[in-house]
């Protein structure tokens, strides 16, 4: 059995994610569960809207294997080109 020594922290948005996922751009779902941050498998674009945000953004040029420290609510299909994208929850 593995040992967890943190099993009895809370978890907070600074914190190490403790789960990983794919994220599929989408022009109108939510990313679920919101994640810590995202992690840019393939370098491009990003368009997405942040968890206070009122309005879509778009990063340009992010590296492959680059960690984006954004709670994004929403990754929109359009305007996004980077790919194997892995939300961190």
């Amino acid at each position: 059995m593995t040992t967890d020594y943190f099993d009895g922290q809370s978890d907070a948005a600074f914190q190490p994610a403790r789960r990983a996922f794919a994220v599929v751009p989408h022009p109108t779902n939510e990313v679920d569960p919101l994640p810590k941050a995202l992690y840019i498998g393939t370098g491009g674009n990003v368009t997405l809207r942040s968890i206070d945000g009122s309005a879509d953004v778009v990063f340009k040029n992010l590296a492959s294997g680059q960690i984006l420290d954004v709670r994004a609510q929403f990754v929109r299909v359009s305007g996004t080109t980077a790919t194997d994208i892995i939300g961190l929850a």
